[in-house]
Order: C-alpha cells, then sequence, then structure tokens
C-alpha cells in the first residue's frame, strides 16, 4: 500500500508553515501536524514583529540565502495580499571593532551590499531618537527592516490550504519511525504514513531530536513595549529605524519602530541575554526587575524610550554551540527524514528560503542553496 501522504510536515510555526506552503504548491501530498492552533503565541513566530537585514554580522555565508528570502518574502505578500515587510532601514551600532559592527561591515563589502557607515555626529543627526557615544559608529542598510511573524505563517499556512494540504492543529506527535519506504507517524488521534518526514520543531527540539548530534539549549527571552516620552512620532517608520546594538561589554539590544498606532508604543529587547529553560518550565511571567533592567539599558541609548511600559511577552530562542542552523537530512535517517531547527535567535528573516530548502530536500534529496553550514556532522565550536 502506498503511502497516505508525500510528506508529512511536523510544527507548523515559522520554518514549517513555509514547508508545507512550498510542498503543496510543487504539487505534493502534505499534511501539517500542529501540537497547538494555528499561529499560535507558544514558541518563537509571534511578537508583532522580526528584524530582517542583509549585512548579516554572523558570517557572510547567510547573504545569499538573505537575498532569496527577500525574494521571497515579496512574493509572499504578492500572493496572499497580506502586509509582511516594511523596510525602513536599519542601523548595526557599536564600536568599530565590535562583532555587530564589523561582521556587518564585512558581509557588505563581501557582497558588495548597498550601505553606509555613519559616525556618531551623522547617527544622532539622521535619527535623533538614537544617541550613540562619541567612540560609536553604525553600518546603515537601507534594505533592513521588519517582517511580521504572525502574518508570515499566517500567509504560508493560506497558501499551503491554497494547494490542497491538509493541516491538523492541537495534535502533537507522540512517535514516528521508519516504515517500509518510507515513515509512520503517530498522534494522540491518529497513526499517518508518508514517503518523507520534516520535522520543525522550535524549542521541542531538544526533546524531538535528541539523537541529532547536536546539544540544543532553549533560552526563554523577553520582548518589551514602551510607550516613548512625547508620543510615538519621532518612533514611527519614516523617522526611526529598526536597530542592534552592541555596547563595550558585548551586551547586545535591539528594536523597532512604532508600526502598530500611536497606542502601542516601540519594542525593544536584549538580543540573547535569556535563562534556560524548556516549553513545559518557562516562566511565562515578565517580572518587574527584569523591566527595570531592559528600561534602564533603553534609557542609556534612547532617552525617550523608556517612557511608560505597556506589555512584555515571552518567547524561546533553541540555540545551537555555534549558533548556527540545524537544516539538513537527518544523519540516522538520510532516506526519509529532514530536520529544521536550532536557529539560535536569528532563523525568522530566512523563513520563506527555509521553507523551499526543506521542499527541496524532501523531494529531490538534495538543494542548489548553500546549506553546508548547516549540516549537524559539522562540529559546532562555540562562537568567536
Amino acid at each position: 500500500m502506498a503511502p497516505a501522504y508525500d510528506v508529512i510536515v511536523m510544527g507548523l510555526g515559522g520554518m514549517g508553515s513555509a514547508a508545507a506552503a512550498h510542498l503543496a504548491a510543487r504539487g505534493a501530498r502534505v499534511l501539517g501536524l500542529e501540537r497547538f492552533g494555528p499561529v499560535h503565541n507558544r514558541g518563537s513566530s509571534h511578537g508583532g514583529s522580526r528584524i530582517t537585514r542583509q549585512a548579516y554580522f554572523e558570517d557572510p555565508a547567510y547573504v545569499p540565502l538573505l537575498l532569496r528570502a527577500y525574494e521571497l518574502y515579496e512574493r509572499l505578500e504578492r500572493e496572499t495580499g497580506r502586509d509582511i515587510a516594511v523596510l525602513c532601514g536599519g542601523v548595526m551600532l557599536g564600536r568599530p571593532e565590535s562583532r555587530t559592527v564589523a561582521g556587518s561591515l564585512r558581509s557588505a563589502r563581501q557582497w558588495d551590499l548597498p550601505h553606509e557607515l555613519l559616525d556618531a555626529r551623522e547617527i544622532r543627526r539622521r535619527f535623533p531618537t538614537l544617541t550613540p557615544a562619541d567612540d560609536e559608529i553604525a553600518l546603515y542598510e537601507a534594505r533592513a527592516g521588519l517582517l511580521r511573524p504572525e502574518n508570515t505563517v499566517a500567509a504560508h499556512l493560506q497558501l499551503a490550504l491554497r494547494h490542497d494540504a491538509e493541516l491538523r492543529y492541537q495534535e502533537p506527535v507522540t512517535r514516528w519511525e521508519p516504515f517500509r519506504d518510507g515513515v509512520r507517524v503517530h498522534t494522540a488521534e491518529d497513526v499517518y504514513t508518508a514517503g518523507q518526514l520534516i520535522i520543525c520543531p522550535g524549542a521541542w527540539a531538544p526533546g524531538l531530536l535528541a539523537d541529532l548530534g547536536v546539544p540544543i539549549t532553549v533560552e526563554r527571552q523577553i520582548m518589551y513595549w514602551f510607550q516613548p516620552r512625547g508620543g510615538t512620532g519621532p518612533y514611527l517608520p519614516r523617522n526611526h529605524p529598526v536597530y542592534l546594538w552592541e555596547d563595550a561589554a558585548g551586551v547586545q539590544i535591539y528594536g523597532f519602530p512604532a508600526i502598530d498606532g500611536p497606542d502601542r508604543g516601540a519594542k525593544v529587547a536584549f538580543f540573547r541575554k535569556g535563562s534556560v529553560c524548556t516549553p513545559e518550565t518557562i516562566d511565562r511571567t515578565v517580572h518587574d526587575h527584569e523591566i527595570r533592567e531592559m528600561a534602564d539599558q533603553a534609557a542609556a541609548r534612547l532617552p525617550t524610550l523608556p517612557g511608560t511600559f505597556l506589555k512584555a511577552a515571552t518567547c524561546m530562542y533553541s540555540n545551537t554551540p555555534d549558533e548556527h542552523f540545524v537544516i539538513a537530512r537527518h544523519p540516522l535517517h538520510p532516506g526519509s527524514t529532514t530536520v529544521a531547527c536550532g536557529f539560535s535567535g536569528h532563523g525568522f528573516k530566512f523563513v520563506p528560503v527555509v521553507g523551499e530548502i526543506l521542499a527541496d530536500l524532501a523531494l529531490d534529496g538534495t538543494t542548489s542553496h548553500p546549506i553546508s553550514l548547516f549540516d549537524p556532522g559539522r562540529g559546532t565550536p562555540a562562537p568567536a
């Protein structure tokens, strides 16, 4: 008997929803399984905004994937009519030798990306909401901006359904196993068979992919929204860029313009600096001392921002030791199973191209995209 589906996608957050959309558009019989409801806020693909940028300080090897992701995001907006990308410009700030600035400059130069280097005086003149120290500079990238994660996931689910994918919610996978020429997947509701399985587990990776060979640590992260003193006018996208700012101690914060009306405020957060957790033990309460710490950090660099605290929300990073992704055929099940995990807090901007890669791997066994950096057998030294 032939498998009931060509591909089962486990997890329908950012990466899984994109994989389901790409697979279904290619004519595959797709089943998507999600432990929560559609476009939920229990994992990592929520919070209203995510930074997108091309001058990538993490590694220049990511740039070709980013260029393709930009193309796919534009196509996603056209095909669904949803508001997804706001390219308001972005600044990567810090001392010239900081990883944030030096790494961004390295990628921009290697790939000939349009950019400007701004000294502290020019940063203050162009963006009065930012007050860098005299020894800080910024790489400005006009094509940087923000993505709306909930709209992105909803758009990919919309496309998957348009192309006849079957999507099941509130149905977590309990186990899977090789079966004939494919896989068999068990849930509390049923047992399904498919020729291929794609696993996009997010923060559930440590439990579901313990045999992958890459240790993944889950961290609790917090996003904060403040109403700036004097109102949000100076923080509108036409005035205020996205930013990633590294101080002399290596602490990074990031933030956004006010994108959802005058009462929603501006979002800011620490990049990393989270506490280890699991999806089952994460503390979803944001405490007063955490709000004060974030407000103090923001006040030192954006003096009108802390203003009035509005709200906060938690999410989770799934970190590999070297902070690079894992996207590959499963080393123990290379004929039937593909994995995408360990996105280490910087994966969302890649969502549509990861979906394309996963469809390639599941249907063709290979991809033309450069993904050797994401091989689980690469070894995982800590980042410099």
